[in-house]
């Protein structure tokens, strides 16, 4: 049995004007993240603790606005000179047969630029995804943007089964014990 670690733990990083697009953790903004999914359709209320935890077990991406300066559309960090997380998504994967992509988003004050669409090229590109026999993901609205890269409706939905508990974030106790 191989029990040698694939390569998800390497950062890979691509570059297009002044955006990046990288899978070093240490880069991510979990205020953004949080930010965002709480308040987004799948995610409506997930605590930070959650959050947090998913973003530990998976291999992510972000994507980051390098250009300092004082615009408002640039989060606190870049107003001060530091990149500006501006995108995300999560792969969860055994890096062998199978992958979920989730969370996948671009903040609406950076999306019609093709960031979505650059950052999938990155993410199906990715050197530790290479040769997976099934691919999943779930949306509600960017079929358009899937289906560039190979995405289709589920052939036999009647094969697939699910446990959705969609209102399990409601009056989840957080770290502080208050839900």
């Amino acid at each position: 049995m191989e029990t040698a670690q694939p390569r998800e733990s390497e950062i890979v990083e691509h570059r297009r004007d002044q955006f990046v697009v990288s899978t070093d953790p240490a880069r991510l903004d979990l205020d953004v993240v949080y930010g965002f999914l709480t308040n987004c359709y799948w995610a409506k209320g997930i605590p930070r603790e959650v959050v947090a935890r998913s973003i530990g077990h998976s291999l992510c991406f972000g994507i980051y606005h390098e250009l300092s300066g004082k615009s408002p559309l640039l989060g606190k960090s870049a107003r001060n000179g530091a990149p500006s997380q501006v995108g995300f998504a999560r792969v969860i994967s055994d890096f062998a047969t199978i992958a979920y992509l989730g969370d996948v988003f671009v903040l609406e004050s950076h999306r019609g630029r093709g960031l979505g669409k650059w950052m999938m090229e990155c993410i199906m590109q990715h050197p530790a995804l290479q040769g997976l026999r099934r691919w999943i993901l779930l949306t509600r609205d960017a079929h358009g943007l899937y289906s560039q890269f190979g995405f289709t409706p589920v052939k036999a939905p009647e094969r697939y089964m699910e446990l959705h508990r969609v209102e399990i974030y409601e009056g989840m106790p957080t770290k502080s014990g208050k839900p």
